[in-house]
């Protein structure tokens, strides 16, 4: 599930506080990232019981409605659509979901006013309107109308992100590509899985944990080597006018560009780059850039980088 460029951005956030802290400690900080991923995974399955606790209280809004001293006849007989979507039954009744919450006793019961809200953003839209009215009650129609709750109710809730905040320090930054994993896990969803429909895995497989820890370690290890070679090829510009994250960039490219010998240097330029335009300014990351160029160019000259693999020879 944690894309590489998820992974480097969750390393650099640990080699920020590694290299900031009184006590550093590599196998402390390790562990640290580890737990990042990890919550990251949690924060998957919360997001997919929101849609759950939604329909809870929309059905609790029905049961009481019918209980009314002078209930009207739509109380006494409401669209059950929604309730009855059969996706989203698919997933309260998966058997990898459940364990899962049950493990680490994910709940929303704390947060009864987020329900609560993002239910009222969901029946006042035009796309639930449409659904309750549409006549096609396929399983393929409750699976388009589910993918749209986690497209348009859940990203652009202010409440969201400050119940998020309260519950882990990790979560904030990682909503939107979550909810980008659970419309890709949901179009993959079929009715004849029933309860075995298959939810993502942490790690898409064993070599991203082994990168992440890799890069971490390598970059803590060499990072004073790394910060020679950032002050060599910085003509007319103190390193200690850098910012220290785009320091930390540099030191995270270095070590990828080196010690990763299957990963093109072009993928691992384009992806710092792309990062760090969300954590620096547009002249930061020209100016990072240049730098790492003329290193990579050093590096190659002197025999440092060595690619292998099929098209890597001359990368």
């Amino acid at each position: 599930m944690l894309s590489r460029r998820l992974i480097r951005i969750k390393t650099l956030h640990v080699l920020y506080a590694y290299f900031t802290s009184s006590d550093p400690s590599i196998n402390k900080f390790e562990k640290e990232l580890l737990f990042s991923f990890d919550k990251t995974f949690d924060l998957y399955y919360a997001l997919l019981l929101l849609i759950i606790e939604v329909k809870k209280y929309a059905l609790k809004k029905i049961d009481i409605a019918k209980n009314k001293r002078v209930p009207t006849e739509i109380d006494l007989n409401p669209n059950l659509r929604f309730v009855q979507n059969k996706l989203i039954e698919q997933i309260e009744d998966n058997i990898s979901f459940k364990n899962y919450l049950n493990k680490k006793k994910i709940s929303w019961v704390n947060y009864p006013e987020l329900t609560k809200q993002i239910y009222q953003k969901m029946v006042n839209s035009d796309g639930y309107k449409n659904y309750m009215d549409n006549p096609d009650h396929s399983y393929s129609a409750d699976k388009k109308f589910a993918i749209e709750f986690f497209i348009n109710h859940l990203d652009s809730s202010e409440l969201l992100y400050q119940v998020l905040e309260e519950q882990s320090i990790y979560w904030n930054d990682d909503v939107e590509f979550i909810i980008n994993m659970i419309i890709k896990t949901l179009k993959g969803f079929n009715e004849k899985n029933g309860n075995r429909a298959r939810l993502m895995p942490l790690f898409k497989n064993e070599d991203d944990k082994i990168f992440a820890k890799k890069l971490f370690r390598k970059t803590v290890v060499n990072s004073k080597e790394y910060l020679e070679l950032i002050e060599k090829h910085t003509k007319n510009w103190e390193v200690e006018r850098i910012a220290f994250i785009d320091i930390i960039f540099m030191q995270m490219a270095i070590a990828e560009v080196i010690e990763f010998e299957s990963i093109p240097i072009k993928v691992t330029l384009n992806e710092y780059i792309e990062i760090i335009k969300f954590y620096s300014t547009a002249k930061s990351s020209t100016f990072i850039n240049g730098i790492l160029d003329n290193i990579i160019t050093s590096l190659k000259k002197n025999g440092k980088i060595v690619k292998s693999g099929r098209g890597l020879v001359s990368n």
